[in-house]
């Protein structure tokens, strides 16, 4: 599993102008599966991405598509971390190994 960290490297001006080709790139990748949960920091200074099953080369690669990346709107900092446990009712595909 990933923590996917936004900052933001341009004004909320030109964030807000990206936003919604953004949401539609966080949609799409959570109807694969891949995105589990996303939302902006508080303050708003980037936001954060909890992504699983995936492999990190297949996640920098997708990350690289995001209109924030594609437009040098935002840095990003992958964490990847051992799920040991999790709130009732969820559910996360692992990747195998």
């Amino acid at each position: 599993m990933y923590v996917v960290s936004l900052t933001y490297q341009a004004s909320l001006e030109a964030i807000d102008e990206a936003l919604e080709a953004h949401r539609q790139f966080l949609d799409t990748h959570f109807a694969a599966g891949v995105f589990i949960a996303a939302g902006p920091k508080v303050p708003r200074e980037g936001g954060v991405i909890l992504a699983a099953g995936i492999e990190r080369e297949r996640l920098d690669a997708i990350l690289a598509t995001d209109p924030f990346a594609v437009k040098g709107l935002a840095g990003y900092t992958v964490t990847e971390f051992k799920a040991t446990r999790i709130g009732a009712g969820v559910q996360l595909q692992t990747r195998a190994g």
